[in-house]
């Protein structure tokens, strides 16, 4: 299941995608038609963003600002290009593994 998500697989078969944008679900797998509708991750994904690369941002802001003393302009361009792309790769891994998790443990089909 680890696999599945990291790739943004299907959990059934492993080999249709999950995704059919950067975070948009698809309705089905195209290789073994599971049904992706009934299995909805809700805000999960984003909850897991913000509590973890938060978390993490906001350590390493502090450990720079403290270890490097860079002026604001400099925090200003490093954060948002850390924070942005990492919020997305855990919103896209969180949101396959929750519906994986969703399709083992209450599976419709």
């Amino acid at each position: 299941m680890l696999k599945s998500a990291l790739l943004g697989r299907c959990p059934r078969c492993g080999r249709g995608h999950v995704f059919v944008g950067l975070l948009d679900v698809r309705p089905a797998c195209s290789e073994c038609g599971l049904d992706f509708t009934a299995h909805d991750a809700g805000d999960g994904p984003a909850v897991a963003g913000i509590f973890l690369i938060g978390a993490i941002a906001v350590g390493l802001a502090l450990w720079v600002d403290r270890r490097f003393e860079p002026d604001l302009w400099v925090h200003a361009l490093i954060w948002p290009a850390v924070v942005l792309p990492l919020s997305l790769l855990v919103m896209r891994f969180a949101k396959a593994m929750l519906l994986g998790l969703q399709w083992r443990h209450r599976s419709t089909s």
